[in-house]
């Protein structure tokens, strides 16, 4: 391959990488693996013989889905057993004034209560609904990915479209709107008006928190609204060190005592209620992601 046809090979590679980090990172749900499929991606096209590929971008999401896949299943290999929920890698940005290599991945992610879901699926249902009901890619494709029949493809998406609607993942569209109903939280929060805070919960809201191995108390999952704001107002006395950001383009509030990160919370607004509370409390993931305090 000459120097001209590499440089028009990787012009058009770079043409697909949004769509394509916005594939993987729905079948992985973290931005650094997302960003490790993409490039594993563009070192197998740059080793293969492009003029025999008719459909390029076709062919890149099949190649990224088909490296998802296998990431995907040695993570399930290697796993233990959980200590307590686990929340998946948010992606945080500030309200406003955000620089727009951070806000494009931000667009191309989605909440993180989806991703939620999205990580008790099974590889292959994962792959599967990802591929079809996010990128409308025909279930023959996806058979072929899966080395299933197209039926069988069908089924395990089946399977997972299930799973994502039996959970309120889909947020309302009116972004100001959630934000005022996340503030509205927080305030009833910090004056201690208990009915306020239900009031703004959804009567089957969940809150799922993730203290990983450092911090095993704040494992756990919490559901109904009476339950969640109890829990809530325990943490009031953090009220002075919220700040506001933006976690996978939905409201969230970074927690910062004395400056030092200790806590994300995602919210999912749907139908003007919480309807998902989900918080990242791991000291040592909480320093991977070198959060901007």
């Amino acid at each position: 391959m000459t120097e001209s046809e590499q440089q028009d090979l990787a012009v058009r590679f770079e043409q697909s990488r949004r769509r394509l980090w916005a594939v993987a990172f729905r079948m992985l749900g973290a931005s650094g693996e997302a960003d490790e499929a993409v490039q594993e991606a563009w070192l197998r096209l740059a080793r293969s013989d492009s003029e025999e590929i008719e459909d390029l971008p076709s062919w890149l999401t099949t190649v990224v889905a088909r490296i998802c896949l296998d990431m995907l299943r040695a993570r399930k290999a290697r796993r233990e057993e959980p200590l307590g929920p686990h929340v998946p890698d948010p992606i945080v940005s500030p309200i406003e004034g955000g620089d727009p290599e951070h806000e494009a991945l931000v667009a191309d992610s989605v909440g993180l209560a989806m991703l939620g879901v999205l990580e008790t699926l099974s590889p292959e249902e994962r792959v599967a609904f990802v591929l079809h009901d996010m990128f409308s890619v025909p279930f023959e494709q996806v058979g072929d990915l899966l080395d299933r029949s197209p039926v069988a493809a069908r089924k395990a998406a089946s399977r997972a479209r299930k799973r994502v609607e039996a959970e309120p993942t889909a947020p309302d569209v009116d972004l100001e709107r959630q934000r005022e109903i996340v503030e509205a939280f927080f305030e009833a929060s910090r004056e201690g008006d208990f009915e306020a805070l239900v009031a703004v919960l959804h009567p089957d809201v969940v809150l799922r928190s993730d203290g990983g191995a450092v911090r095993p108390s704040a494992n756990h999952v919490i559901r109904g609204a009476v339950e969640v704001a109890s829990r809530a107002q325990t943490f009031a006395h953090l009220g002075p060190f919220v700040r506001q950001v933006l976690v996978n383009g939905a409201p969230g509030v970074l927690v910062a005592p004395q400056g030092k990160p200790f806590s994300i919370l995602a919210f999912t607004v749907a139908g003007g209620k919480i309807v998902a509370i989900d918080a990242l409390a791991d000291p040592e993931r909480l320093a991977r992601l070198e959060l901007r305090v």
